[in-house]
């Protein structure tokens, strides 16, 4: 049974096939955590709580009850009674007092799980899942509160979330409402998170706890470039294939704090949510908030293991798109072959170079709608520049197909130039606040998608744009921050709804185009890699994983991106030299091995390639048909990090069931008077024999003693192999 329920000891069990999660109700009152980590199969756990150490329980000492909020391990604790760790829930009334006390009520146990309303989260069957639901209630707020947690067994995942309902007579106002808590005994835990900045994303960094609080946070309106809405406590021995990791992945794209703290009785506490900073709901009498989903993976074999839960849960239980299992057209992207001057001569060049070497769809990337020559321009014009595209966008669409590629386009949706006919018509639209003048990033301000007739404004212009012509492929675009907060057509208690309301309109809008154009293919993007997040991949399988397209550079960024999601999800292209992020020269060989690794493409002018290069995009196509079905369906191991070596880079994707993988190998910095490298694989059968570069191996020999890569003359060398069992 996937969640057991001891009414006798008010004690819950949910296992899943290696882990366990305890939950039990002190003093009937309080929901209390027990434990999560490895599967136990003793159910008589309830003595982790140490209700017979002081200061005990109020009902035993109700003299120190303060004592006891402020130690006791809690699942959902709440602001202004006691508890002086980071709360998961604040409430202030309509007098303006700040606490809530939220005491158990009951449970309930359903069979699979029940979407979250206008948010992205995952799902499950009824065979694949099962859902508590534990009510509580604050008497005095007359508020419920549910916390639902899902379990899917066969995953090792654990869903949470929180459902914030006003049964009482008056508003109050939600001022802090995280989706997930977990407490426990600190292990002289290490913080392992998500850092960098605008094309550097996602790089690992990995830091001690001590006491106090370390968080990582966006409050950009974006899940952001910065920090990720990821946090893992590692104990110290922690490697790719040892050690414990406690980990929490955020379902949301907006405002979002992970943290973790120490207290002065060293316990940890570790939570994730919507960050509070510009933050206030009001909750009407009758209405319910819900909370955006957090999903908690625990593995006792290291991060490898993490990894691949959740790449397995991702692909089986969050990405809906029909092209999850397909191979992705090979593209090629206009942008960094054209920037703003192109017309539809120089896309057609494009195309007909790039369909005589196998490139399978031209994507049009920005300016080619409004009067947009450069970035100062026309966002909200959503019509074709027929001074640019003479003819029309269907008749360039139709040439390009005639050629035997498809189609794609680029959008930025949420966005509105001050000098665009949309802004001269509908001012009003911009976030902005009365008496401020509106700060521009790239010239542009951000569209109020919290109102309803925006969101269908903007909308329609864009589908129609769809609608005119055989488009196969959108890549959605959003290139700024939001700042200056404020909406004409909310209340000013209510302005603090407007980065949760923005964001339930850019999911809606998504939602919405899928089920108008079902079989497009759908790729995020923000500014490169700022909203590469789990509530994103609900929509779009794949997301541009960062505008900087440097082989070298994008070693760092994918290993961080693939620490949590699919490989296959990982917009990466081809790009031309002297690298336009970072000047870098690297051989064409090693930018499309590293490409491989993600959806592939290329973002160049192929019309300027040299004949050799040509022939390179040739064997490039072949390796990516050759090999795609198994980067994208298979697990995927960590062998080496150049960010931690400084010398070389290492990876591998095994088939699920064993009788292939493909390594990578990138000799990032050369080193004289070295020797060959030994490198020790991952993921075979150790009784299996293998077949790699024309020599058989044990895979116990493979696993153990290693295989021989050479060493190369020259930095940024890379290597492909490919091993095969032998039947």
């Amino acid at each position: 049974m996937k969640i057991a329920a001891d009414e006798k000891k008010k004690v819950f069990l949910l296992h899943t096939k290696n882990t366990t999660y305890g939950i039990a109700i002190i003093d009937d009152r309080y929901v209390g955590h027990l434990y999560y980590g490895r599967y136990l199969e003793d159910a008589d756990i309830r003595y982790l709580l140490r209700e017979d150490e002081g200061p005990r329980t109020p009902s035993v000492n109700l003299r120190e009850k303060g004592a006891f909020l402020d130690c006791a391990p809690m699942e959902y604790p709440e602001t202004g009674m006691g508890d002086y760790r980071e709360s998961a829930l604040c409430i202030r009334d309509a007098r303006g007092f700040r606490a809530s006390e939220l005491f158990y009520e009951g449970y309930e146990i359903l069979n699979g799980k029940p979407g979250l309303e206008g948010l992205p989260a995952s799902w499950g069957s009824r065979e694949d899942c099962m859902t508590l639901k534990i009510f509580c209630r604050d008497e005095v707020l007359g508020m419920k509160v549910t916390l639902l947690y899902s379990v899917f067994e066969e995953s090792d995942v654990i869903t949470r979330s929180v459902l914030v309902e006003n049964q009482g007579k008056e508003p109050f106002y939600i001022e802090k409402v995280l989706s997930a808590c977990l407490d426990m005994d600190d292990r002289d835990f290490q913080v392992l998170g998500l850092f960098g900045s605008w094309a550097r994303e996602r790089h690992i960094q990995r830091m001690d706890l001590g006491y106090g609080r370390q968080n990582l946070a966006s409050f950009k309106g974006e899940s952001s470039h910065q920090e990720h809405p990821f946090l893992a406590l590692v104990t110290p021995e922690t490697t790719q294939d040892t050690g414990e990791v406690y980990a929490m992945n955020f379902v949301y794209s907006g405002n979002f704090l992970a943290q973790a703290e120490k207290s002065q009785f060293d316990s940890v506490r570790m939570l994730m949510g919507i960050h509070p900073e510009g933050f206030t709901w009001k909750l009407e009498p009758g209405a319910c908030f819900t909370a955006p989903e957090t999903v908690l993976v625990y593995s006792d074999q290291g991060l490898g293991h993490m990894t691949r839960t959740f790449h397995d849960f991702y692909r089986n239980h969050l990405i809906r798109s029909p092209y999850l299992h397909k191979k992705r057209p090979i593209l090629i992207n206009n942008w960094e072959a054209t920037y703003f001057d192109f017309d539809e001569k120089k896309l057609l060049e494009i195309a007909k170079d790039a369909s005589e070497l196998g490139i399978e769809m031209l994507v049009m990337d920005d300016g080619w709608f409004g009067k947009r020559n450069l970035d100062d321009s026309s966002l909200g014009d959503w019509y074709v520049n027929e001074e640019k595209i003479k003819g029309g966008l269907n008749a360039l669409v139709e040439n390009v197909k005639k050629l035997g590629m498809k189609f794609g386009i680029w959008i930025e949706p949420e966005m509105i130039s001050p000098d665009s006919e949309l802004y001269r018509q509908h001012p009003d639209w911009a976030i902005q606040i009365p008496g401020r003048s509106i700060t521009q990033s790239r010239a542009q301000y951000v569209l109020d998608l919290s109102r309803d007739e925006v969101v269908d404004g903007v909308y329609e212009k864009i589908a129609a744009v769809i609608r005119s012509a055989d488009i196969s492929y959108v890549k959605w675009d959003m290139n700024r921050q939001l700042t200056t907060m404020g909406s004409c057509c909310l209340p000013g208690d209510r302005q603090g709804e407007l980065y949760h309301r923005y964001m339930l309109g850019v999911y809606k809008m998504q939602e919405r185009l899928l089920a108008d154009f079902p079989d497009l293919l759908l790729e995020n993007c923000s500014g490169g890699g700022a909203r590469f997040d789990a509530g994103m991949l609900y929509y779009s399988p794949q997301i541009w994983c960062s505008d900087d397209t440097d082989a070298i550079e994008r070693l760092a960024i994918q290993e961080g991106t693939a620490l949590l999601y699919p490989v296959s999800a990982m917009g990466a292209h081809v790009s031309v030299c002297p690298n336009h992020s970072v000047g870098r020269v690297t051989p064409f060989e090693t930018r499309g091995d590293v490409a491989l690794l993600g959806t592939f493409g290329y973002e160049l002018d192929i019309t300027k390639l040299s004949p050799e290069e040509k022939a390179l995009v040739k064997e490039q196509v072949k390796k990516y048909h050759q090999y795609n079905d198994l980067i994208r369906e298979g697990d995927y191991y960590r062998l080496a990090s150049y960010r931690e070596n400084g010398y070389y880079d290492s990876w591998m994707i095994v088939e699920k069931d064993k009788s292939r993988a493909l390594l990578f190998y990138v000799q990032v910095r050369a080193r004289a008077n070295a020797k060959s490298r030994m490198l020790r694989l991952k993921g075979l059968d150790p009784q299996r024999r293998y077949l790699a570069e024309e020599k058989e191996y044990q895979g116990n020999t493979l696993l153990q003693a290693g295989i021989r890569i050479p060493a190369e003359m020259g930095d940024f060398r890379s290597r492909l192999v490919e091993i095969r069992e032998i039947p």
